[in-house]
C-alpha cells in the first residue's frame, strides 16, 4: 500500500497517523490460541477455528440453513412472540426488553422453528439463539417448540432441536417454568408414535432447557467443549463447598459419564444427522418401536 497521495496535482506523503490498513471487521481474533482468523474463511469453515477447533456460536437461522437440504425450509409460527403477562420490570420493562431484542437480532423469538427435508426425510427442526435475551425459554418459546412437535406427529416427521440457552426466562416467572413440563409431555406423545427426537446441545445449554427437553432425545449429541448443565459451576461449588473436576459440565465430561451419546464436530454434524435419520426413520424401525436402540449404534454411524 503506497504511503503517498495526490492532492491538487501534487504528490505528498501521508502522515504517520494516517498510515492505517483498514482491517476492521475483516479478521476475528481467537483469544485462547491467539490466531487471527479471516472472517470469510471462518464462515466457509462453519465458524470453527481451524487452529484449535473452537466452535464459535452461530445464530438460529444459520443453524437451520446448514441443516436442511439445499438450505431450504419453511419457517413456522413466526407470529408467536412473547407478551408481558406479569408486567415485569427490572432495570427496564420486560416489554421494552423484548422489542430491543427483536430489533437487535432480527428474530421474532429466542427459537426459530421450521419444516423441511434433511437427507430426504421430513424433519421439523428448532434452533435457539443466545442473542435473544440469552436464548431464554419463555411462554412463546415453549409454545413454538410444542407446536413443532405436534406438527411432527401429525405429518409423521422427525424432530431435531438445537439448544442454546441460559434457561427459563425469569421475567415470566412460573409461566416459563411450566414450559418444561409442556414440552416434555409433547415429547412423550411423540415417543408413543415411534417418531424420533434428536437433541443437539450447543454452547451453552443450561438451566430449565437442560432440565427438560434438551436431555430427552432418543439421540443426544453435542458440539465440542459446549457448556451443558443445570446450575452453573460457581453455584455448585459454593453449594457443595468442593472444587469441581477439570472441564466439569463440558461436552467431553458428559460423554465420559454417559450423559450424552456423541460429540460431533459442526462440520460433520449434518452428514451424521442424515445417517441417524436414515436409521431412525426406517419404517421397520418405527413399526417395531426400536428408535431408542440407536443409542447403541452411534459408533456405526460415524464409521459408515
Amino acid at each position: 500500500m503506497p504511503w503517498f497521495r495526490k492532492k491538487k496535482g501534487k504528490i505528498e506523503p501521508v502522515r504517520d497517523s494516517e498510515r492505517v490498513v483498514r482491517t476492521e471487521n475483516v479478521f476475528v481474533r481467537r483469544e485462547e490460541c491467539g490466531a487471527h482468523l479471516y472472517k470469510r474463511e471462518l464462515e466457509d469453515n462453519l465458524q470453527v477455528c481451524h487452529h484449535c477447533n473452537y466452535h464459535f456460536r452461530i445464530g438460529a437461522y444459520d443453524r437451520l440453513e446448514k441443516l436442511f437440504d439445499d438450505g431450504y425450509c419453511e419457517e413456522l409460527d413466526a407470529e408467536v412472540i412473547s407478551t408481558d403477562p406479569l408486567q415485569f420490570v427490572d432495570s427496564k420493562p420486560y416489554s421494552k426488553r423484548i422489542l430491543q431484542a427483536q430489533r437487535a437480532t432480527g428474530l421474532p423469538e429466542a427459537v426459530i422453528t421450521a419444516r423441511g427435508k434433511v437427507g430426504g426425510h421430513r424433519v421439523f427442526a428448532g434452533a435457539m439463539d443466545m442473542n435473544f435475551i440469552g436464548g431464554s425459554m419463555g411462554s412463546a418459546v415453549g409454545e413454538k417448540i410444542t407446536r413443532l412437535i405436534e406438527r411432527a406427529m401429525k405429518e409423521r416427521g422427525g424432530v431435531i432441536i438445537f439448544s442454546a440457552s441460559g434457561g427459563a426466562r425469569m421475567q415470566e416467572g412460573a409461566l416459563s417454568l411450566m414450559q418444561m413440563a409442556k414440552i416434555s409431555a409433547a415429547l412423550a406423545a411423540l415417543e408413543e408414535r415411534h417418531l424420533p427426537f434428536v437433541s443437539v446441545l450447543t454452547d451453552p445449554t443450561t438451566g430449565g432447557v437442560t432440565a427438560s427437553f434438551a436431555m430427552l432425545g432418543d439421540l443426544i449429541v453435542a458440539e465440542p467443549k459446549a457448556l451443558i448443565g443445570f446450575a452453573g459451576p460457581r453455584v455448585i461449588e459454593q453449594t457443595i463447598r468442593q472444587k469441581l473436576p477439570r472441564d466439569f459440565q463440558r461436552s467431553e465430561f458428559l460423554l465420559d459419564h454417559g450423559m450424552i451419546d456423541a460429540i460431533i464436530d459442526r462440520r460433520e454434524l449434518r452428514p451424521f444427522l442424515v445417517k441417524a435419520l436414515d436409521f431412525m426413520m426406517n419404517p421397520d424401525i418405527i413399526e417395531k418401536s426400536q428408535v431408542s436402540s440407536l443409542k447403541f449404534q452411534v459408533a456405526d454411524l460415524r464409521e459408515t
